[in-house]
């Protein structure tokens, strides 16, 4: 009997030290009153994410290199009042559409809807108030063999032009691997498109690394790109990237292609701005979208997804302006943001993946972010 006690105290522990832990702080308030929650998911292996209800937004991811070295690999800010007075989409939950929408524009069942132009004259990720600036609801923090954090928020029928009342929810999860999961659902009551993702800007050397993020080295898994127009819109071609810069399936640096003006396309983009039509397509499990690597430090983000698109950013609207953690002045070429997600501008396009969404028929997108170490 003593001897099976010890056996099942030792289990307990072994379970114990493996479990993933979750906990949750005040974060501040906003200039409204509003009080903001961080809570913070950590692995066993140190592996931790940081998540603001802030528009929802992934704060801080640790990562370690192959010496065991933790650093933060995304962009952002260090205090909460920056979030709120200059919004730029670091890590923050994007909806209701994620990317552009012509004119901010489209017709659903013969009904034309009107967004705010907050891009040019486009709509860009809700509309310049869309939910990476809303105060998300925390509805649970739980610790176990993978920590999870959910929150939900309301958005009502017209939310900047969008019809229907919609119901979402993000939940991130961190298992004891250090992979973070963020299933994105929604409901509404009418006809509607949505398009949620995360707008996470990466730079696996660490974020405000001297070098930049363009010596990282992307994979991406797809035959072709959409090409867009001066205004970043998608013309609705499916081009090859064979033979051009937009060739990453067998990986190679960011900067390769960066700066090759030969290409109407980077022109068009001051770099890397452009989606990519997933091999995959859109399917019921996550797979894989992109690979992230730095070479120097070892440490490898992979992407997956079942959305069929992937936008690749090169972070080229960073203008120096932009003081982000440790006091850092973000750069152009700082970070990339690897954004799985429906086709820019599909509600105008019916060659793209549908983004609509009916009463009874939910929302879903599951995505992972997957760290691990090349030794």
């Amino acid at each position: 009997m003593a001897g099976a006690a010890i056996f099942a105290m030792s289990a307990t522990l072994s379970v114990q030290a493996q479990a993933a832990e979750a906990t949750q702080a005040p974060a501040g308030t906003l200039s409204d009153g509003s009080a903001v929650t961080a809570v913070t998911l950590t692995a066993d292996n140190g592996v931790s994410a940081t998540i603001l209800s802030f528009g929802a937004t992934l704060e801080k991811f640790m990562a370690p290199d192959r010496d065991g070295k933790l650093a933060d690999i995304t962009l952002g800010y260090d205090k909460l009042a920056d979030y709120e007075a200059r919004p730029n989409y670091w890590g923050a939950t994007i909806g209701r559409y994620a990317n552009r929408i012509a004119g901010g524009q489209f017709t659903l069942d013969g009904k034309s809807y009107q967004l705010p132009q907050n891009d040019g004259e486009n709509s860009l990720h809700g509309g310049g108030k869309g939910w990476d600036v809303q105060n998300w609801k925390v509805v649970s923090v739980k610790s176990g063999p993978v920590a999870s954090a959910v929150f939900s928020l309301m958005s009502p029928d017209g939310d900047a032009g969008y019809p229907g009342a919609v119901n979402a929810r993000v939940t991130y999860s961190l298992d004891e691997a250090g992979s973070l999961r963020i299933e994105f659902d929604a409901t509404t009551n009418k006809p509607t498109v949505i398009n949620m993702t995360n707008h996470a800007i990466f730079n696996m050397a660490g974020e405000g690394a001297p070098q930049g993020a363009m010596q990282n080295v992307l994979t991406v898994p797809a035959s072709h790109y959409t090409p867009v127009n001066d205004k970043l819109i998608p013309t609705g071609e499916l081009r090859p990237v064979a033979g051009t810069v937009f060739d990453f399936r067998k990986g190679k640096a960011l900067e390769q292609g960066l700066r090759d003006g030969t290409d109407q396309q980077i022109v068009y983009g001051r770099g890397f701005d452009h989606n990519f039509a997933l091999d995959k397509g859109l399917t019921k499990k996550p797979e894989l979208a992109a690979r992230l690597e730095d070479p120097a430090s070892g440490r490898v983000l992979e992407v997956l997804t079942t959305e069929p698109g992937l936008q690749v950013y090169s972070g080229n609207f960073l203008d120096g302006t932009y003081i982000g953690k440790h006091h850092h002045v973000y750069r152009m070429g700082d970070g990339i943001a690897l954004e799985p997600q429906k086709f820019p501008d599909s509600p105008n396009h019916s060659n793209f993946v549908s983004a609509r969404v009916d009463p009874g028929k939910p929302y879903r997108h599951v995505m992972i972010y997957r760290v691990s170490v090349d030794r």
